[in-house]
């Protein structure tokens, strides 16, 4: 009973400290949440005669975890081709001429209900002085391979809810966490989406990533400014990998503002590989201790 009052009391102090006059919330998330709720053409090229669009939604490549959909058709009659396989490897040149890749499904899963090939990229950087972006495509129809190279614009993503962090484990692997969804949440229980991948330590590690598998990320959801005094949340719950790959968890935002999720990540054999945990105490006033692996949100 003690800790339920203590916890409405914290609550209930925070509510009365996180004022539209202190932060413009609601201003921020309308300014900086787009939608992401259509696929539209990203790019496309002619090629061998054949028309190749690349979807993403709103139509952008953004920074971070990235849905992509693969379209081929003939170029002269816009009719849909019998394409046996798709491969998609997005590259990146630094100023220097050095050649990297990012998280990604080489080989596109067809859905053949709607006539594309599905995958993903998780971009980790956006274009710019230091680096330029491009996508490797390769496809085979009637037995014969083609293949083209098509140059794009990789944005800053603005919504913070659809960060990302990069780090080295204590197994001295080089991680990636993107979070997936969701990307306007409630004030509510949400689930919580992410991808986990590991760079290869086999030739040639800088084009081959891992979507890790049998890890457990354990979530403990903090309001850390200090106005907030480090309140948590209930029912949270931890990620854990299903059936498509991806992580799933429960977040509980009890109200809009700034969060951060602090995680710890463990293998398949329960090994801390980062994440430290933060302390419980209400501290009004304090600002909140994060874990040595987060991500801060905000809605």
């Amino acid at each position: 009973m003690k800790k339920l009052l203590f916890f409405l009391s914290a609550v209930c102090f925070a509510a009365l400290s996180c004022t539209k006059e202190k932060t413009d919330y609601e201003g921020a998330i309308d300014s900086e949440t787009p939608g992401h709720i259509a696929f539209k053409e990203a790019t496309a090229i002619h090629s061998g005669g054949y028309y190749i669009s690349i979807e993403a939604l709103n139509g952008t490549f953004y920074k971070g975890y990235n849905e992509i959909r693969v379209k081929i058709t003939n170029s002269s009659t816009s009719v849909k081709v019998d394409v046996a396989g798709v491969t998609f490897l997005p590259i990146t040149t630094d100023a220097d001429g050095g050649t990297n890749s990012c998280p990604h499904r080489y080989d596109l899963a067809y859905k053949p209900d709607s006539n594309y090939f599905s995958g993903y990229s998780v971009f980790t950087s956006e274009s710019g002085a230091d680096g330029t972006w491009a996508l490797d495509i390769g496809f085979t129809v009637a037995n014969q391979t083609y293949t083209a190279t098509l140059p794009i614009v990789v944005q800053e993503q603005t919504n913070q809810n659809l960060n990302m962090t990069a780090f080295t484990g204590k197994d001295d692997e080089r991680y990636i966490i993107a979070l997936v969804s969701p990307q306007r949440p409630k004030v509510a229980e949400n689930e919580l989406i992410a991808g986990i991948y590991r760079l290869n330590t086999l030739t040639p590690s800088r084009f081959s990533y891992t979507e890790v598998s049998g890890y457990t990320l354990m979530l403990d959801p903090r309001m850390p400014e200090p106005s907030m005094g480090n309140h948590s949340s209930p029912n949270n719950v931890d990620l854990t990998q299903q059936d498509d790959g991806l992580y799933r968890g429960v977040v509980n935002y009890t109200m809009t503002g700034n969060w951060t999720l602090n995680f710890i990540m463990l293998n398949e054999d329960g090994r801390i590989l980062k994440g430290t945990e933060v302390p419980t105490d209400f501290t009004p006033g304090v600002e909140g201790v994060k874990s040595e692996l987060y991500i801060d949100i905000l809605f």
